[in-house]
């Protein structure tokens, strides 16, 4: 058995509150990735064209007050 295998075999002998204790850290673990992604992204210059092609969008008037 791999270790997956034996992480979710072992969750799956959990109480619903534990469970959700894990759910939650790994939602957190995700959100933390997810945000690294986006600042390396960032930093790299993945998302300049973005950035302009939402700020043309801006100054042509076809953007809408929130």
């Amino acid at each position: 058995m791999n270790t997956v295998q034996s992480i979710t075999n072992a969750i799956a002998q959990l109480p619903p509150d534990e469970v959700a204790q894990i759910r939650a850290w790994l939602n957190e673990q995700a959100e933390a990735e997810w945000d690294a992604r986006i600042e390396q992204d960032e930093r790299a210059g993945r998302l300049d064209a973005l950035a302009e092609r939402a700020l043309a969008q801006h100054r042509s008037g076809l953007t809408k007050p929130l």
